[in-house]
């Protein structure tokens, strides 16, 4: 019964099974996971080609033997999979976000069927491993994006000779959950945040974070594009100025992604240019130092008495700032900024004896939605989606340039 080393991933590449001698038979072998194959003459020129052609195809199945997939797990089909996702989902050296998903539904794979043959996993089988995530409260949404990676595991393990490739087209007639047709529930829509509510929320903020959900709300950039920004990476020529993020969401589409900088936007982005050309604009460095420096300022033990600016720090603390915030930083910055304003809300209302009037907790994402509220009520939907960047990925070059300068033109009036 073959089966697929955990450690195969980690073998050096220069490590391959050997073209050996076999005394008694006179022929050649190799041994390719446990299992002899004879190639032929020793030393002729069949056996060599043999091998080299069983050496081929051992390398392209993520050296793993590739076999009819009988006598394989599911836990074992993951473990391969989760190899292969380790090296394709990642983008400039780092692993994407899909990686932590495809993680989680190995794991709980693994944990169900984790010893039933992959040939077993069937329809029912895919059913009722859902019908775990539905029992658990998860959004119909979520359930349906996790579910789709189950049917590509299978897919892959069909391209390498793993499994049959059955297995997946039987997987594939189970239809995603319907709205209004399975008892998972539907999280409402991600809405527009008010003007009103970040204006309220900024005061909480540091500088640095509070220019960059300025940005973003006069830009409609998103959240990760607003985290990466380089000075590097905007043209300032012309009135409005285009911003070019080094990744962004579509990027592995082929498809381009130009920011136009109108003239409010660039008044917040001006100052935060004027450094290394690849170091980023908004950096919780520069935030860390600004905010040690509004307290020392705010200081009113003279100098000479207590701790001296820099004395009372930790040697080595656990945490660091980085050099730029990531989107979950961000999104939660400006939670901790609506839980700061509602608290000093409730005081108010507590020392006046009314109601506190709590401000909504809202996101990096709905700043875009904002924006695209605004931009489709005055200049229509067209214009909406090439703000965003919400183009179809088989626009043309034409239609490519007529989008940029419509994106210029609505940002010249309004961002």
């Amino acid at each position: 019964m073959s089966r697929i080393p955990a450690t195969d991933h980690r073998q050096s590449p220069s490590r391959r099974p050997s073209y050996r001698r076999h005394k008694p038979t006179g022929q050649a072998v190799v041994t390719i996971n446990g299992r002899d194959i004879y190639l032929g003459k020793w030393n002729s020129r069949t056996s060599w080609a043999e091998y080299d052609r069983l050496i081929g195809e051992w390398l392209a199945a993520g050296r793993h033997w590739p076999g009819s997939g009988n006598d394989l797990t599911v836990a074992e089909l993951g473990r391969a999979y989760l190899n292969h996702a380790g090296t394709y989902y990642v983008k400039n050296g780092k692993p994407t976000g899909w990686l932590v998903h495809i993680k989680l539904v190995i794991r709980r794979l693994r944990q169900s069927y984790g010893h039933t043959l992959a040939v077993s996993f069937g329809p029912l089988a895919f059913k009722a491993f859902r019908e775990k995530f539905i029992s658990e409260g998860h959004s119909r949404g979520y359930i349906n994006k996790l579910m789709a990676i189950v049917p590509r595991i299978f897919k892959w393990g069909a391209s390498e000779q793993l499994v049959p490739g059955s297995i997946y087209q039987d997987l594939l007639t189970v239809e995603g959950l319907r709205k209004g047709r399975c008892s998972a529930p539907d999280h409402p829509p991600v809405a527009p945040v008010a003007d009103i509510v970040v204006d309220a929320t900024l005061p909480f903020l540091g500088q640095v974070l509070a220019d960059m959900v300025r940005l973003q709300r006069y830009t409609g950039a998103r959240p990760a594009e607003v985290c990466i920004i380089r000075p590097c990476d905007v043209e300032m020529s012309g009135e409005v100025w285009r911003y070019r993020p080094e990744s962004h969401k579509t990027e592995h589409h082929g498809r381009g992604r130009v920011i136009a900088v109108g003239p409010r936007a660039q008044e917040i982005l001006r100052p935060y240019l004027l450094r290394d050309k690849l170091a980023f604009c908004f950096s919780p460095q520069d935030a860390e130092r600004k905010r040690r420096g509004a307290q020392h300022e705010a200081r009113k033990t003279p100098p000479k008495w207590g701790n001296r600016p820099g004395t009372n720090r930790k040697r080595c603390p656990k945490r660091t700032p980085g050099e730029r915030y990531s989107t979950d930083s961000y999104r939660r910055a400006i939670q901790r900024a609506c839980e700061a304003a509602n608290a000093k809300r409730r005081e108010e209302a507590a020392a006046a004896g009314t109601e506190p009037d709590l401000l909504p907790a809202w996101s990096p994402n709905q700043l875009r939605h904002t924006v695209a509220t605004e931009v489709r009520s005055k200049f229509g939907l067209e214009a909406s989606q090439v703000v965003l960047g919400h183009a179809k990925a088989d626009v043309t070059q034409v239609y490519a340039e007529r989008d940029l300068s419509l994106a210029t033109e609505v940002m010249r009036k309004i961002g």
